[in-house]
């Protein structure tokens, strides 16, 4: 490019100072890391070694690109790599400048072929990736290393269960310092309403340690039968289209808008719920007041803004086990399994006050008021009350509610 980089388009210098302080942190200490490792020249038969991993890492990246773009398009996810198969079967055959090289070249690498392309990821955060994997990587050799295994494979010889252990231990290191160093990050730049939401779902750790376990086969291939190790791109790819087929379903059943659950997805989570419930069931249908004012007045990106704050309240405000969804427009509905007649009323109450709490600004700088009826019913009190039922008695009491002045709750055979 002929014209000089704008620094202040990595965004970098607008974040809170701890985090610039991290991510500054973390990228130094691993490129010292690197400057300490390149101390120790490697062998000609260790270069070959890590030729053999570059030459199934990198083709694995390009043969994965096209998928995880589709992906991208249709769920809106963060991409995926799948490169700690890579990276943590290095871990075990190279010596730690190979490793960290190895590392290097596979985030230039992603970065040349999607990050560039990418606005709303700035180059800090892949430098800040690949540093917290080259750091994790260093953590998982220095096991391996102090346990002698890499020197006992490299010699040849046979593993056995201790060796395992130790691989298994050095994993383990790997997981812990990258989702320690990342949740770090997460945890002082944004909300999160519970702090085991950074440590990622059990699919996204399920996923970790699926990728680490075949990067354990990828060294014993490296070690014995380097060629063998091209064939793990097969077994990579399969689990990149695992990974595709799982959050295309989810995307399927989710709200792009508000990620709660669509209304095809909350009536059939509800239908399971009302049939396994054997104690009373409240549903409760929410709706925005005058939430076409705010479109016309603001225009959609502030409604879509309106919505998503709205979801965030509604998730917090309920009991865990209670399902929520979006039912379509400016309407909400929450199935509420074993509760009384009081306790629907607090838990619509609650929501109704958070949301007339809620402070939106306008990008003119006006602010955004916001209110909401909901109506309820109880399962059994209605006669012969099936789900649909249900949410006809909740959706009758939310439009009497609107009839006597909107912002209240309403509750159906009150």
């Amino acid at each position: 490019m002929g014209e000089k980089a704008d620094w202040a388009s990595w965004k970098l210098w607008s974040l809170p100072t701890r985090v610039r302080v991290l991510v500054l942190g973390v990228s130094l200490l691993a490129a010292g890391v690197l400057a300490v490792a390149a101390r120790a020249a490697p062998t000609a038969e260790q270069w070959v070694t890590a030729g053999w991993l570059a030459a199934a890492a990198l083709p694995h990246l390009h043969a994965s690109h096209l998928i995880e773009r589709r992906r991208r398009d249709r769920a809106g996810t963060p991409y995926v790599d799948l490169c700690s198969v890579w990276i943590f079967a290095g871990v075990i055959v190279l010596p730690l400048v190979l490793e960290l090289v190895l590392v290097a070249v596979i985030y230039v690498h992603r970065w040349a072929l999607v990050n560039r392309f990418d606005a709303v990821r700035p180059a800090h955060r892949t430098v800040f990736t690949a540093a917290t994997l080259a750091l994790a990587a260093a953590a998982a050799a220095a096991v391996l290393q102090a346990t002698g295994v890499q020197e006992h494979l490299a010699g040849g010889a046979r593993p056995g269960w201790a060796d395992l252990v130790a691989v298994v231990a050095a994993a383990a290191v790997q997981w812990a310092v990258n989702t320690g160093l990342v949740a770090t990050a997460i945890a002082w730049t944004v909300t999160v309403d519970h702090p085991r939401r950074l440590l990622g779902s059990a699919s996204d750790n399920l996923l970790e340690v699926s990728q680490l376990a075949l990067g354990v086969f990828v060294a014993v291939a490296l070690l014995w039968w380097p060629p063998a190790a091209l064939l793990m791109i097969i077994p990579t790819f399969a689990l990149h289209q695992c990974v595709q087929l799982d959050q295309l379903k989810l995307a399927a059943r989710t709200d792009q808008r508000t990620g709660l659950l669509n209304a095809i997805a909350w009536h059939d989570e509800a239908e399971h719920v009302l049939e396994r419930t054997r104690g009373r069931i409240g549903v409760l249908m929410i709706d925005l007041d005058w939430f076409k004012r705010i479109n016309d007045t603001h225009g959609h990106p502030v409604g879509d803004d309106v919505l998503a704050e709205v979801a965030t309240v509604l998730t917090r405000a309920v009991r865990r086990g209670d399902t929520v969804g979006r039912y379509g427009g400016e309407e909400f509905a929450v199935l509420l399994p074993d509760v009384d007649e009081a306790e629907v009323r607090a838990i619509a109450e609650r929501i109704r006050v958070r949301i007339r709490a809620l402070r939106i600004t306008a990008p003119t700088g006006e602010p955004v008021t916001l209110s909401a009826t909901i109506g309820a019913a109880l399962h059994p009190r209605e006669p012969g009350a099936g789900l649909d039922e249900m949410i006809r008695a909740a959706d009758d009491a939310l439009y009497a509610g609107k009839k006597a002045g909107r912002d209240r709750v309403a509750v159906a055979g009150r």
